[in-house]
């Protein structure tokens, strides 16, 4: 049983995880599937007595999803878990605690924030899980990232679905703003603390990435990140902008009509 937990909690010494291959998209089509369910049966969710219960148990699995991660750390010596590489200075794990925050409370100013956050940076996260490099399917790791990456995005289009929450203009700023703000964190512990490398900002990841493609030069790397995410949060707000688009003109061939 010990060399079971040993195995399962630990990682690997050769790479155990393939990009676009069943363990990468298997996780994400069910994802997409939780989310059309709750667009499906929205009506019912909104109305169910259940709903607030619904709510809590989502944001509870999003806490134990972050805490486990620290968990594994502490009781497997083994990994040798470098503090400095575990601040919490990651776009990710804040938005795991401000969408716990907004379910509970139903935030629509935390909602700002990690709707364009998980849309625009977490995103590529899904797309290179570079963590898993050495944790495949058969690891405790395997499961604690896809939990904390996906539950996020589960709970924004609950709150989008059944609470008709939605981002602004005003919404993508402040969310930017906050982004800014992290950002100026993760440069002066980069700075400080030598190997940190805090939202990538110092050097690209050991293992390949989309982030591959930025120049190594810092300030280079800083105005292509800032325009990509730019760029991300604008297709983040588009269907959005077109859905108003949409919605005035309606009005105003029904104003027409009267």
């Amino acid at each position: 049983m010990k060399d079971f937990f040993r195995y399962f909690f630990g990682q690997g010494d050769t790479a155990e995880f393939s990009l676009l291959t069943p363990a990468h998209l298997a996780p994400i089509l069910v994802m997409l599937a939780v989310i059309f369910l709750i667009y499906r049966k929205r009506d019912a969710l909104r109305q169910s007595r259940h709903e607030e219960n619904i709510r809590y148990v989502l944001a509870f699995a999003l806490i134990v999803s972050e805490m486990s991660y620290y968990w594994r750390l502490v009781g497997m010596p083994v990994l040798q878990p470098n503090p400095v590489d575990h601040l919490p200075i990651a776009v990710c794990g804040w938005a795991v605690i401000f969408c716990s925050y907004m379910l509970v409370g139903k935030k629509q100013s935390l909602f700002d924030i990690v709707y364009f956050w998980l849309l625009s940076g977490s995103l590529f996260a899904l797309i290179t899980p570079t963590p898993l490099t050495y944790a495949g399917p058969t690891r405790f790791r395997y499961y604690q990232f896809w939990a904390e990456h996906t539950l996020g995005y589960v709970a924004i289009f609950y709150m989008i679905f059944v609470h008709g929450m939605r981002p602004t203009v005003r919404a993508a700023i402040k969310s930017f703003c906050a982004l800014v703000i992290l950002a100026v964190i993760a440069y002066g512990v980069n700075v400080m603390l030598p190997g940190a490398n805090y939202l990538y900002m110092a050097r690209p990841e050991a293992a390949p990435s989309v982030l591959d493609i930025l120049p190594a030069n810092f300030a280079l790397r800083l105005a292509v990140m800032t325009f990509i995410i730019a760029v991300m949060y604008v297709l983040a707000y588009l269907p959005w902008y077109f859905k108003d688009k949409r919605t005035a003109a309606c009005r105003e061939e029904e104003a027409a009509a009267v």
